[in-house]
């Protein structure tokens, strides 16, 4: 049997074969360790997928400290050239220094990136000199992220030598593996594939070798990095790919709107109003199709008293490209809202789909969903999700399920 050159891209899997007798080199020895590697990256890789697994937190370095601290600084006490600017004749330090903290991860290949104690990054330093400026000034925004390293450790003397061998007189005896700290003005590719299982390309050089963590914005490379420049809504978390999900809405969650107000909000007699909701990634424009939204209004009052209605609407504007971050939806009638009627939403998010054909993980957890401007919204509790990171989304990770919201209508505040 011949296998021909397209395929499954993964390595050869050859297990070592032992015998009585059996003469065991170097060689035989490497071999079986790489088989081993590969046998336990490849459920990860295309199992299990990768991303960040915990920790990997970027902090400012600096940021909760006054100058004088800073001055007495050991790191950064340094003056040398690359890091000293002598505009007015005054020697000023680049301060601009993030933290890693410990943590794991696993990078496209299924390799473990593991960092385990508190890791401090100068940002010039660790920067490409040849990324420093642009277009003649120093660039503001950088990237900064992991990747899997390793290095060869414990020189050890050799006890002979193979006549047909170029090995030294010393040997390194083990291997570490480390990680490597990179950091680009460069913005990263992002990961769009929608299948994980290689194709006909082998795909040994994994796409995505670096797990990139935060984004740092506006830097003042002689001040210290402040908590609010640093965007860690970037970083990829584990799995095997990225959900889409609703990043936000123009209404807030159980808030109680004027007539007045909540007439406006849903484009009743004003065109350019209506619901808006933006998504993480690009949704199938032709899955926005008449029933995926609802507008409901239960009537004040209580038990049999009260009344409900569905409220006709249409979605407003829609580009005519395959896809889109986002929607609005407007109310088409003139039906008009009274004291102490509810105004329920719904999106029936397992309806629409990705780029990759797969639902929106529209579950509203816990109603946190902030508004799409960022402003003017903070919850009462947990206002960030478990892993610590950005404002909450939509999604459980399961996928699908409806999105459910509502909000009050009072005549007068």
């Amino acid at each position: 049997m011949t296998e021909t050159e397209t395929g499954f891209a993964v390595r050869a899997l050859r297990r070592l074969r032992y015998f009585h007798g059996q003469l065991l080199g170097a060689r035989d020895l490497q071999r079986e360790q790489a088989y081993l590697r590969e046998k336990i990256a490849l459920p990860v890789r295309y199992l299990l997928g990768y991303g960040v697994v915990c920790g990997l937190l970027v902090e400012g370095v600096g940021d909760h400290h006054d100058s004088a601290a800073d001055t007495t600084d050991e790191s950064a006490a340094k003056t040398d050239e690359s890091a000293a600017d002598t505009t007015d004749g005054k020697d000023r330090r680049r301060r601009a220094r993030v933290r890693i903290t410990p943590g794991l991860g696993v990078d496209d290949r299924g390799e473990h990136i593991v960092v385990r104690r508190d890791c401090d990054v100068d940002l010039w330093e660790a920067l490409p000199p040849d990324e420093r400026t642009r277009e003649g000034r120093e660039v503001t925004t950088v990237w900064v992220g992991v990747a899997y390293d390793e290095e060869a450790v414990e020189p050890t003397r050799t006890v002979f030598t193979s006549g047909c061998s170029d090995s030294s007189d010393c040997e390194f005896g083990w291997t570490d593996e480390r990680h490597r700290v990179v950091v680009t003005s460069e913005r990263p590719e992002p990961d769009q594939r929608c299948e994980r299982c290689p194709g006909a390309d082998d795909d040994r050089d994994c796409e995505h070798p670096v797990l990139w963590l935060a984004r740092i914005d506006e830097i003042d490379w002689f001040r210290p990095v402040r908590g609010h420049r640093i965007d860690m809504t970037i970083r990829r978390p584990f799995g095997r790919r990225v959900p889409t999900v609703i990043t936000g809405i123009n209404w807030i969650h159980g808030h109680t709107y004027t007539i007045e107000e909540a007439s406006a909000l849903l484009g009743t007699h004003k065109e350019s109003g209506g619901l808006r909701v933006a998504f993480s990634d690009d949704v199938r424009t032709d899955s926005l199709r008449r029933g995926v939204v609802d507008i409901q209004v239960i009537e004040g009052g209580a038990g049999r008293n009260a009344d409900s209605w569905f409220m006709g609407g249409a979605f407003q504007d829609l580009p005519e490209t395959e896809y889109t971050r986002g929607f609005r939806y407007r109310q088409t009638t003139r039906e008009v809202l009274q004291d102490d009627d509810r105004v329920m939403i719904t999106v029936r998010a397992g309806f629409l789909l990705d780029r990759c054909c797969r639902p929106v993980d529209g579950t509203h957890v816990g109603g946190r969903v902030p508004l799409i401007d960022g402003e003017g919204y903070t919850p009462d509790s947990c206002p960030v999700p478990p892993g610590g990171v950005g404002p909450w989304t939509s999604g459980t990770g399961a996928g699908g399920d409806t999105f459910e919201s509502w909000f009050f209508v009072r005549e007068e505040r």
